[in-house]
């Protein structure tokens, strides 16, 4: 199952530390299936968005993945990849950017070929071959059509997908230079949050997360003197305030820190698929890492 990662200590920068992807043991390597690809999202101090995301289709792409970044942001996203749809090529790796936003997806969208026909000419903003970037296209367009409201464009781009094509799961993190949108949909997928008080529940603590699959860490030092809004597919570490996010629910975390929560999806998909109804590779994607 992709992994999702998206913090917020905005309004300030802070930095952190990110190992995307572990070397396993060779106990792991037998019991577990290897991604497919990590990327990591943050922007610069201009508000430039920055990436570096590869695929893993070889040994030198797994060298780089497992490469410790130190990078600086108000925001940070990042994704650990196993494939659904699209081949292992840089294109198809999470995050994505558009419009200066990051988007990263947890699921999988069937009907492709009527999402495309909703986007119409912004279907050239599609780089690569999967569900998630086309998805991300339609969050793009539906957020210009609602002058530039993000909470209203990923609203109207999920309902629209839940009400027209077949869906296993739609969970999501979006990130602009101070603001971060996540997206839980149905409740396939766990997606929790975590509004971390400096210092965490502790108090004098940095950030220091580990993913229980052995996938993704995070550390900060800065963390142990400034809030930070989580969001993970998995609570992350001991603090007993991760909370699980209810299916259906968009969360929005402002340049400020606060936090506004709001079921926009309340009904199942009209086309729900289940794990017998996907494609092999796409089946063994959703399962357990």
């Amino acid at each position: 199952m992709c992994r999702l990662f998206g913090l917020s200590s905005a309004p300030q920068r802070t930095r952190a530390t990110f190992w995307l992807l572990d070397a396993p043991d060779s106990l792991s390597r037998q019991s577990h299936r290897d991604p497919d690809g990590t990327g990591l999202g943050y922007f610069g101090p201009g508000g430039t968005p920055h990436v570096h995301k590869a695929p893993i289709a070889a040994y030198d792409d797994r060298s780089f993945a497992e490469e410790a970044r130190q990078v600086e942001s108000a925001t940070f996203l990042a994704h650990i990849r196993f494939a659904s749809t699209g081949g292992l090529k840089a294109r198809n790796t999470h995050p994505f950017e558009q419009d200066g936003r990051l988007f990263a997806h947890n699921g999988v969208i069937e009907g492709l070929d009527r999402l495309e026909a909703r986007l119409g000419p912004d279907r050239a903003s599609v780089e690569g071959d999967t569900d998630s970037e086309r998805f991300f296209a339609l969050v793009t367009r539906e957020t210009r059509a609602h002058g530039g409201d993000i909470t209203a464009g990923i609203e109207h781009a999920a309902q629209w997908i839940a009400r027209n094509l077949p869906v296993y799961s739609l969970n999501l993190v979006l990130t602009t230079r101070d603001e971060l949108w996540a997206l839980r949909y149905p409740e396939t997928h766990e997606l929790y949050v975590l509004r971390r008080v400096a210092g965490g529940h502790h108090g004098t603590r940095h950030l220091d997360h580990s993913g229980t699959a052995g996938r993704m860490r995070v550390h900060s030092p800065d963390l142990t003197d400034v809030p930070a809004v989580v969001v993970a597919s998995e609570a992350m570490d001991d603090n007993p305030h991760w909370e699980s996010m209810a299916p259906g629910e968009l969360l929005h975390v402002g340049p400020d820190l606060g936090v506004t929560r709001r079921t926009v999806l309340p009904d199942e998909p009209a086309h729900r698929l289940t794990l017998d109804d996907l494609r092999p590779e796409a089946a063994a994607s959703q399962q357990p890492a």
